[in-house]
């Protein structure tokens, strides 16, 4: 999943000044939140696991437990199975229902996730360390609006008629292929569900879901950043985001503590003890350490916005995913050698070309292996659009129409005409 992000002369800014002037409309995480649900979710029913066994969910912003959850194992998720294919089975209600009306549900889950968002994104911040307005407008806005989109799909997944020689009628249909196992990505829980789980259901398809072991939350959607030999250097002074200057203004303005916008929480302690290895790789493999490259100090498993120059390929931290907010500078001369360095790599997710030169963006973009390059935008997500990744990078697409056919197979039927008697 490794991304490269190719930097050149004309990238425009974000204005922290129009955030600011919208600060007043900001929503705030739910207050002294209730966790109800803990247990599994089996048959449309809440269950204990069958062992007993629970497992202690914290805050790696604080280090706090949160709760404590049921811990599923091998005969919770035969159980799932088995219900699952109960509910895929000839006859069954589910199978029997209109695809107008599996559509609908959809619509009816996506009220309900909007009735509560705050609640949802106060819960997934405390869950993962994430900040509570990233996991509020990008995560639960995504879910909101995956779901909606598929509700759209539900009835129209169509065949078509094809005209065959002989004296034949052909037609096909797009049926769902069964009981699905899905294994959700840690980054974005709540989004990756819907994701996963909304084109299934739009298929008719019955879900079994076996959440993934946690693993960094926050990452600050920072990659490999390469740029021109002559880009100013002052670059690597705005690469934080809107830097601690203008956070402490927004969270102080929000009441919450600045450094959720100035650094990044990870899931646990072996993860922050294994991004801050990696920095210490790049100072001892000769990178230039700009800033950041330490905890913070405070409780939780925070790190600093770190920056690296002098970057050389061979290194660690350009090798590796770190998925912690670390960001690494390479230099480049020319668009060959770019293009041929940014290819080097077993993964193939993402890349994304900064520049006002159209013809450098569409070089680049037509030669990038990965499965999505942005022009002059970075992590732009939406549920329209197919996302998947070249080489490594995982098989197959998720959402727009793409995705619906990673959960269907084709069939042709074809039916002899009789012809009339000359």
């Amino acid at each position: 999943m490794t991304s490269s992000k190719i930097e050149m002369p004309g990238e425009v800014k974000a204005d922290p000044a129009a955030l600011m002037a919208s600060l007043h409309l900001l929503p705030s995480p739910t207050p002294n939140l209730e966790i109800k649900y803990t247990k599994i979710f089996i048959n449309n029913e809440w269950q204990n696991s069958e062992s007993g066994r629970v497992f202690p969910v914290y805050n790696p912003a604080t280090g706090e437990q949160v709760c404590e959850v049921q811990e599923a194992d091998k005969a919770d998720i035969d159980k799932a199975v088995q219900a699952a294919r109960l509910a895929f089975s000839l006859g069954s209600v589910w199978r029997r229902m209109d695809a107008s009306e599996r559509g609908r549900l959809l619509d009816k889950l996506a009220d309900l996730v909007e009735r509560d968002r705050a609640v949802l994104a106060t819960m997934e911040s405390l869950n993962g360390g994430k900040p509570f307005l990233q996991a509020f407008y990008v995560d639960l806005q995504g879910v909101i609006k995956t779901l909606r989109y598929y509700a759209g799909w539900a009835d129209k997944i169509h065949g078509m008629t094809i005209p065959v020689d002989g004296d034949y009628f052909t037609f096909t249909r797009h049926e769902p292929i069964g009981v699905c196992g899905q294994i959700i990505p840690w980054n974005f829980p709540l989004l990756m569900f819907a994701w996963k789980i909304a084109p299934a259901l739009c298929c008719g398809n019955t879900v079994v879901i076996k959440p993934a072991e946690q693993t960094p939350l926050s990452a600050l959607y920072m990659g490999a950043l390469i740029k021109e030999a002559g880009f100013p250097p002052g670059v690597v002074n705005i690469l934080p985001g809107y830097g601690p200057t203008a956070g402490a203004a927004i969270a102080s303005h929000i009441g919450i503590d600045k450094i959720a916008f100035t650094g990044s929480t990870e899931i646990d302690k072996k993860q922050y003890n294994k991004i801050l290895e990696l920095i210490q790789s790049g100072v001892a493999e000769g990178a230039k350490l700009e800033c950041g490259g330490k905890g913070l100090g405070r409780k939780g498993f925070f790190i600093e916005p770190t920056v690296f120059s002098n970057v050389t390929d061979d290194m660690r931290i350009a090798k590796e995913e770190i998925f912690g907010p670390v960001q690494e500078i390479l230099r480049f001369k020319t668009m060959d050698e770019v293009i041929e360095r940014a290819n080097n790599s077993d993964f193939g997710l993402v890349a994304a070309v900064f520049t006002n030169d159209i013809n450098k963006a569409l070089t680049v973009s037509s030669a990038m292996q990965a499965g999505t390059v942005w022009i002059n935008c970075y992590n732009a997500l939406n549920a329209q659009s197919p996302f998947g990744g070249f080489k490594m990078s995982g098989n197959g697409r998720e959402m727009g129409e793409f995705g619906l056919r990673e959960y269907s197979e084709v069939k042709t039927v074809t039916v002899k005409i009789p012809q009339k008697n000359s």
